[in-house]
């Protein structure tokens, strides 16, 4: 297997829909609006001076960017609890697949969850991507990351893409906001997908020694009198 292959997410769609419906997209191409239009800076009274938002926190910031994100495959209007849509998909011949772009769990599905509300259901937003990892590898699903400005929270799960590579994933979501009115746009990110190599991990728990005390030390003051540390040292 090639380096490129290793590194390879396959996203495939029915022949019908190619070109109808979004393809994923790495998260760095789907940044919010709000976080490109937001400054960097911000004159703090609170910090003595000129401090940075969270635009320049590379941990914020690398997490939207990780992976990729699974779009909604059309508008959906929301009103008053109802979803309405307007998909027109070809017919699925010997491919069949979803025909709305969202359904329905009953609310026990979640029973005994700090979800389960008796009088809501929970959304399950509809992919029509299958999506094969490479050997070794799972894909974590969550909600976009940092994206609270969206009035459903998707749920996390964990798929082995590297076996389960010919159904489709599904993403239920908890509706946040009941009160929402407006449209979801087609390619809203629905769930975020990040590669996640199968291995199995220990904790090794201790005290700091001496020396590790003084860099620890060390580094928390370089931090104070330096921006940007983080970034300039230790990112990837």
């Amino acid at each position: 297997m090639s380096d490129d292959s290793a590194r390879t997410l396959r996203f495939r769609c029915p022949a019908g829909l190619e070109g109808r419906i979004p393809p994923p997209a790495p998260a760095a191409q789907g940044l919010p609006d709000w976080l490109r239009a937001m400054p960097a800076h911000l004159v703090s009274e609170f910090a003595g001076g000129e401090d940075d938002t969270v635009k320049r926190c590379p941990p914020f910031v690398d997490a939207m960017t990780s992976g990729f994100l699974i779009p909604l495959i059309c508008d959906v209007e929301v009103a008053d609890g109802r979803f309405t849509w307007d998909l027109d998909l070809p017919a699925g011949g010997s491919s069949a697949w979803p025909r709305s772009p969202l359904s329905f769990h009953h609310p026990d599905a979640v029973a005994g969850t700090p979800l389960h509300d008796p009088d809501r259901f929970v959304v399950k937003f509809h992919n029509l991507w299958t999506i094969e990892a490479p050997e070794g590898y799972a894909l974590l699903f969550t909600h976009p990351a940092n994206r609270f400005d969206l009035p459903f929270t998707t749920l996390t799960g964990m798929v082995d893409c590297d076996r389960y590579t010919d159904a489709w994933i599904n993403f239920p979501a908890h509706w946040r906001d009941p009160d929402f009115r407006g449209v979801l746009p087609r390619g809203t990110p629905v769930a975020q997908c990040v590669p996640v190599r199968r291995e199995r991990w220990r904790a090794e728990i201790g005290v700091m020694g001496e020396a590790e005390a003084v860099a620890a030390q060390a580094l928390t003051a370089d931090i104070r009198r330096e921006r940007g540390v983080y970034r300039k040292r230790f990112r990837a």
